[in-house]
């Protein structure tokens, strides 16, 4: 099979790329990837010349109907997602989330190839923190920021190409993510990389908004299982049961790392912050047979810790600029 995954050196999509060449060695992968900042090819690095790697943009008509072309399965990780940035700067989010979309999902229709949707919790807004309930596939749309929306648009193009135009489709909508080769901007990597640069972690407001967290690992072979399984037309929405407030999992952390569990602080919270996320994965684990590697949080994120603390060549050249730019918010 010939693969082409878009923002394939990006955090979710190297992992991806990481796993399909271990586990199907007669995978062809070739990434598409604009390589911004959140795209590192140090990511892929390792695998050699088992991946091609392409510097391009998902809105390009032109080069992605030429890599399209060559290739039986797209799988779409590509996306703008960063919302503190989509709150100072939404046009990226757009352009990328839904002109690269657009654009993939018109060149998978020209040549009748096979097409995956990756995409989030976040596009169903959040849930009371009281609240028993969890996310399914029948959630109504209730994005809250300019990420969210641009992620829901993009899925609503998916859901229209497959109902208007008979392209071959699946999505599936994750919860928040984990692991290695994730952007030091990120929560639970800039935690443990402050930490283990000597610097007190930060949390917003009180630390009280729950994130449904699963490994990246877990991420990607819920994907595999739908690519291999899961019927045309149908979303699939992944978790592995890891909601845990954000003050829980800095503490974690702080445990993990030998540091007193009080040693962060508080900052003011980000405008629209969402309360609390969680996913019902039922259908995927009844209908696909899909189970988490990582059942246990503290397990998978032990292990990330142990990933960031041996791989400090690989994000301390990006980790002065982002504190410099939470410093100027007083963040």
């Amino acid at each position: 099979m010939r693969v082409l995954v878009t923002g394939g050196a990006g955090f979710i999509g190297a992992n991806f790329v990481h796993q399909t060449v271990a586990e199907r060695p007669d995978t062809q992968v070739t990434v598409l990837d604009a390589l911004t900042y959140a795209g590192n090819p140090t990511s892929l690095a390792p695998l050699g010349d088992a991946v091609t790697l392409v510097q391009g943009d998902v809105a390009d008509t032109g080069l992605v109907d030429r890599l399209v072309t060559e290739t039986d399965l797209v799988v779409h990780f590509a996306a703008e997602s960063h919302n503190d940035n989509s709150l100072e700067d939404p046009f990226p989010f757009v352009r990328t989330n839904l002109v690269g979309t657009f654009t993939l999902l018109e060149a998978v229709r020209r040549h009748g190839v096979r097409y995956h949707h990756i995409s989030t919790d976040e596009v169903y807004g959040d849930l009371e923190l009281d609240d028993p309930g969890r996310f399914t596939e029948d959630t109504p749309y209730n994005p809250s920021s300019p990420y969210s929306s641009t992620k829901a648009g993009s899925d609503l193009l998916v859901r229209a190409w497959v109902r208007s135009f008979g392209i071959q489709a699946t999505l599936s909508n994750c919860s928040n993510n984990y692991g290695p080769y994730q952007h030091v901007e990120k929560f639970i990597p800039r935690q443990i990389t402050n930490v283990l640069s000597g610097i007190r972690p930060k949390l917003y407001g009180q630390g009280h908004n729950v994130r449904d967290w699963i490994h990246v690992e877990d991420h990607n072979t819920a994907v595999w299982t739908i690519i291999d399984k899961g019927r045309p037309g149908e979303t699939y929405l992944i978790g592995a049961d890891g909601e845990m407030d954000n003050r829980s999992v800095v503490e974690m952390i702080l445990e993990l790392t030998g540091r007193p569990a009080d040693a962060y602080d508080l900052v003011a919270d980000r405008p629209g912050h969402d309360l609390r996320y969680a996913i019902d994965s039922t259908k995927l684990r009844t209908e696909l047979g899909w189970t988490p590697r990582y059942p246990s949080f503290h397990d998978g994120l032990a292990a990330t810790v142990d990933w960031y603390r041996t791989h400090q060549d690989w994000w301390q050249a990006d980790k002065a600029a982002v504190e410099a730019r939470y410093a100027r918010t007083g963040q």
